[in-house]
């Protein structure tokens, strides 16, 4: 393929469910294009009635489209040795990526239901999510949570505690392993680069500002 073709609803030009998408994407040295749809477009039926569950994301990889966020980023980790040596390696793996989509579901609920009544509950009680990764992180001493090298589940992890900073500054002080984890993934070039660049700090991170 010349590059990847990312589609999304408006709603999604932000940080959110393409974010680590694009993160992983970056760091890997891929291109790729992106076509945001707008409401009006997406309201008149015709796309969504093209979409497998009606809803995007959907990734274009030549002549494969996937859809579903999670699915995509596992394709890329499978294109992009980004998914463990072995398939005990894949299984964690696999296993941190559904633990994260529970952290994000819990941010997403709190942020788009619960902003304004639910925040600073949600901040007292993230610590109580962040412990588990930060066990898993320390105890597997490769600044990574599988293996000795980013998996799709990095980049997942990576993007969501990203968002929590921007929430929470000070949310990551107690948890040394992943302060450090995203030190380092914010240091690698590609992925520096990325962030540094116009078209990411243009981005919202949530959808409703």
């Amino acid at each position: 393929f010349d590059c990847y073709h990312m589609k999304y609803f408006e709603l999604l030009f932000t940080t959110g469910r393409c974010g680590a998408m694009r993160i992983m994407m970056a760091d890997q040295g891929q291109e790729w294009k992106e076509i945001v749809v707008d409401f009006a477009d997406w309201m008149k039926g015709d796309l969504k009635a093209t979409c497998v569950f009606g809803q995007l994301p959907k990734l274009e990889d030549g002549g494969f489209a996937l859809y579903q966020s999670n699915a995509i980023l596992r394709h890329l980790g499978r294109n992009h040795d980004a998914y463990g040596k072995d398939g005990k390696e894949a299984a964690l793996i696999d296993m941190m990526c559904d633990g994260v989509e529970d952290l994000r579901l819990k941010y997403v609920k709190m942020i788009y239901q619960e902003y304004d009544t639910g925040k600073d509950v949600y901040i007292k009680d993230l610590p109580n999510h962040l412990d588990k990764f930060e066990a898993v992180m320390a105890k597997n001493k490769t600044g990574f949570l599988v293996g000795d090298k980013p998996s799709f589940a990095d980049y997942s992890l990576f993007e969501v505690l990203l968002n929590h900073l921007v929430l929470c500054s000070s949310c990551l002080d107690t948890f040394p392993s992943l302060k450090s984890f995203v030190e380092k993934m914010s240091a690698r070039p590609k992925i520096k680069t990325f962030l540094d660049s116009e078209a990411y700090k243009k981005l919202p991170i949530n959808g409703n500002g």
